[in-house]
């Protein structure tokens, strides 16, 4: 592939898994009639924005994750206070916008100043005209208010986050990292599809891929030209049939001797030299059978399969984290990630689906994780509320999720500068 599709092919893995995990909040967030004020991915300046129905569309310049920013999730903030003076644009008997810009040049609406006013509860604004008279006016509960150029909607405690019940805000925490888990069991699936399983009756031996030494020299079967896909046909005269047994062993037993391989590229036969390692005894490849198309069955048990194993291979990992049995350079950042991520999207599209599929599945129990600003701790104070009968003081969460937020920043920029040292010494 050319270096601008693998580009493009790593920004889209990005961008898929980020997105469905911050899709998976809006949906269930929208579900439980909570409004959503905007839908982001990434943090920072914005970089593109559109509006579709109650929600903003964003994509943010710096590319770490996203957010589903939803009303009330923290305590709503009143932009119309008592003895400011507005501008409102009435419809059918209801307040549908709240100007809060310059009133005295909105012609055409009614200004007055505020004397009282409830946008969650009772839904109406008092306003006093220069005269002093009063006029109660009722709130359209999707009214929006005009404030420094912005239009923001307004959220009655029904459409806030914190006045859900307990289940519905749980579930609309728990559902970015379950479309993560539904996303890499997908994935998965579509691996085996797109590369098929053993076939029992296989009378050919291929070269499913090529190995590299550990020491960087190239291994017996790249100086032989082999490749991927290769049908090894017979070595030294002998048919290599399906036996791959057989194959490894005459390998093994000829270590520094050079062999003269029968293989089948493409539909054309061609005759190479293959010398094993003469320590090791191999070649450097990945033998393979020939492979037939995959059942439903076999294709969601091998991905529940593959779930259960790299689920156990994460896990593995943060008990190194924990114990302290890790170095700085084990912890990769985006910008490893995503050389890695380029790497694996040169070596063929599966290898990409199956990388995308473990990436999914690593976001989503990371974000389980208890740590503040992350979806597991949020589901812990939700299980503090749902046992004590009462929530936690809005603020004091809000304050642990904010340290939590900066310390995950800190360590991301620690670890990004210490991929970056990685690059540049290379």
């Amino acid at each position: 592939m050319q270096t601008l599709q693998l580009a493009i092919l790593t920004v889209l893995v990005f961008f898929v898994i980020v997105s469905i995990h911050e899709f998976g909040h809006y949906f269930f967030a929208r579900r439980a009639g909570i409004l959503v004020r905007e839908f982001a991915i990434g943090f920072g300046p914005k970089l593109l924005s559109f509006k579709r129905g109650e929600t903003r569309f964003t994509l943010r310049l710096l590319p770490f994750g996203g957010f589903a920013r939803m009303a009330g999730e923290d305590p709503e903030m009143s932009l119309v206070q008592r003895g400011y003076v507005v501008a409102v644009e009435e419809e059918n008997g209801f307040v549908k916008r709240i100007v809060l810009d310059k009133p005295e040049e909105q012609a055409g609406l009614r200004r007055g100043e505020v004397r009282a006013v409830d946008l969650e509860k009772d839904l109406f604004i008092e306003l006093a005209d220069e005269y002093g008279a009063s006029v109660r006016l009722a709130v359209h509960p999707k009214a929006m208010v005009v404030h420094r150029g912005e239009e923001t909607q307004i959220a009655p405690l029904d459409r806030q986050f914190l006045h859900k019940p307990v289940g519905k805000r749980a579930m609309a925490i728990f559902a970015g990292p379950l479309m993560n888990f539904a996303l890499a069991f997908v994935l998965f699936g579509v691996v085996l599809q797109m590369t098929g399983v053993p076939d029992a009756n296989s009378d050919k031996v291929f070269i499913g891929g090529i190995s590299a030494r550990e020491d960087g020299q190239p291994s017996p079967a790249e100086k032989a030209g082999l490749r991927e896909g290769d049908w090894i046909k017979a070595i030294d005269g002998k048919p290599v049939g399906g036996d791959i047994e057989a194959l490894v062993e005459a390998i093994g037993a000829s270590a520094g001797r050079p062999m003269t391989w029968v293989i089948v590229r493409d539909g054309r036969e061609m005759t190479v030299t293959v010398t094993p390692d003469p320590d090791t005894g191999k070649v450097g490849f990945y033998p393979m059978p020939e492979m037939r198309a995959a059942t439903a069955g076999e294709t969601v048990r091998y991905a529940g399969m593959q779930m259960v194993q790299w689920t156990d291979l994460i896990f593995q990992g943060f008990r190194q984290l924990v114990t302290g049995n890790f170095r700085l350079d084990d912890i990769g950042g985006p910008v490893k990630t995503t050389q890695v991520t380029y790497e694996v999207a040169s070596q063929g599209l599966d290898r990409l689906v199956a990388w995308t599929a473990v990436l999914s599945l690593y976001l989503g129990i990371f974000n389980l994780l208890p740590i503040p600003a992350l979806d597991g701790s949020r589901l812990l104070f939700l299980g503090f509320e749902a046992l004590r009968g009462r929530p936690v003081n809005p603020n004091r969460e809000s304050m642990v999720h904010l340290i939590g937020f900066a310390m995950l920043m800190l360590l991301m920029l620690v670890v990004t500068y210490n991929d970056i040292l990685g690059l540049v010494r290379r």
